[in-house]
């Protein structure tokens, strides 16, 4: 059942759990900042896993505890970081577990000089993936240039400045000012049309030059199609644009950054005094080179006549090494043909010693040799075999039972053949046949003697 939250309590003691004041407060808060505006500055930010952040926005007397949750955290561009200065919109609430006042966020944007910060470092991002910052993309200077185009105000001190370095560094260099606003709302467009006249117009180098201001006042040089016009140009470029200590995209991009116009000119003007003790240090070492070039060829010179020889001579070295060969070749025939001929005799004795009427005869002595020598071994088998079987024969006579029957004893055989070895076998009246040593007999049992007799005691 919903509670008003706005519901006075009863103040005859209505007691609240901690829970429930928690829960009163934070739909209180809910209710009355439903959606708010606040400007601060970022501190404690923590970024965890969960892709939730939480960070504490903070001014110079007070703080509150923000959390931008993930689904809302996807669709903040800018990188925010501790000291950000930044404008959040959300609602307040209140974090029951713990009773802690808080903000919860679904957007944050720059504030201030933060957005400019932000939308430079994003652009410089985007530009330095690109490869628009590489220093293998960046031209080199030309060492004595004729004409220099300056893209610059035609008012202030920059052009001035310019004039005088060349003036007094190098007078004879040819300045030419392609004139532009380097401020306000139209100074990003003119600019680029600058840069894209100068680059048509053969200049040996360009400097792009302003004098110092704020970020604001200098942002025209931070803009995407500026830089994206001085990458595209095909002369070399130096940005000299603020002080010392300020830094744009334009530097990032140009193949030379100079700290302050001056400087540039300073770049591209040669001093003439150190021209002139160049080009006398440049002669004295063309000097010495040739010098010592001469004296290296005179040498080889020397050392090549010393090498040429009469052509006559060449051909009695060469006739020399042709009979040298020759008497190689005939040396190498005479031992390659030696040495055939003693293998060709080595295979004829072993051919012959393998001739097939010598192995015949090899092999008929052998079958003869055989056929005499198969009669005496089948005789000597046979009387061997004879002996072994008078030796069984003997030995069975001796271990016969006809031997022992021939000796008067008889062998009892039942009606199936079987041996009687026992009285217990035979039963009286039963009939069996004797086998003699000579003829059998057929006989019967009166009594085995087994039924024991009964003598009546009375008789």
């Amino acid at each position: 059942m919903y509670t008003d939250p706005f519901q006075r309590l009863n103040l005859d003691r209505d007691v609240l759990t901690v829970s429930q004041l928690n829960n009163r407060a934070r739909l209180l808060l809910e209710d009355v900042f439903a959606q708010v505006w606040v400007e601060g500055e970022i501190s404690n930010l923590a970024k965890p896993a969960s892709g939730h952040i939480y960070f504490t926005l903070k001014d110079n007397q007070s703080q509150v505890r923000c959390a931008l949750f993930r689904q809302n955290a996807l669709r903040v561009r800018q990188a925010l970081r501790d000291g950000l200065a930044v404008r959040v919109r959300g609602k307040v609430s209140l974090f029951e577990g713990r009773g802690d006042y808080q903000l919860i966020l679904d957007n944050v944007e720059p504030a201030g000089d933060g957005s400019l910060r932000l939308a430079f470092e994003a652009l410089k991002t985007k530009l330095a993936a690109e490869g628009l910052f590489a220093t293998e993309r960046k031209r080199a200077l030309p060492a004595h240039p004729q004409r220099i185009g300056i893209v610059s105000s035609p008012s202030g001190a920059v052009i001035r400045d310019i004039i005088s370095v060349f003036r007094r560094r190098a007078p004879h260099v040819e300045l030419t000012l392609i004139p532009t606003a380097v401020q306000g709302r139209d100074a990003t467009a003119q600019i680029v049309r600058a840069l894209h006249l100068a680059d048509r117009q053969g200049f040996d180098a360009l400097i792009l030059a302003r004098g110092g201001g704020s970020l604001e006042d200098l942002w025209c040089f931070n803009e995407e199609a500026l830089a994206r016009a001085v990458a595209a140009c095909d002369t070399p470029v130096v940005s000299a644009v603020g002080h010392e200590t300020d830094v744009s995209i334009s530097d990032f991009v140009a193949d030379v950054r100079a700290p302050t116009p001056s400087a540039a000119a300073e770049l591209l003007a040669p001093h003439s005094a150190d021209l002139r003790l160049r080009l006398e240090s440049l002669r004295r070492r063309l000097r010495l080179c040739l010098q010592t070039r001469l004296h290296r060829d005179r040498l080889h010179l020397e050392g090549l006549a010393r090498r040429l020889r009469h052509p006559g001579e060449r051909l009695q070295q060469q006739a020399l090494r042709v009979d040298d060969l020759e008497r190689r070749l005939q040396h190498a025939l005479h031992r390659r043909l030696t040495t055939n001929k003693e293998r060709l005799s080595r295979l004829e004795n072993r051919l012959n010693t393998q001739h097939p009427g010598r192995q015949l005869a090899l092999l008929r002595q052998r079958l003869e040799g055989l056929a005499e020598r198969l009669p005496r071994a089948t005789q000597a088998v046979l009387r061997q075999r004879r002996q072994q079987l008078a030796g069984l024969a003997q030995t069975l006579q001796i271990v016969s039972p006809l031997a022992t029957l021939g000796r008067g004893y008889s062998i009892l055989l039942d009606d199936k053949g079987h041996a009687i070895r026992s009285a217990a076998q035979t039963q009286p009246g039963q009939k069996l046949r004797a086998r003699l040593g000579e003829g059998e007999l057929d006989v019967r049992v009166e009594d085995n003697h087994q039924t024991p007799v009964t003598l009546s005691l009375l008789d």
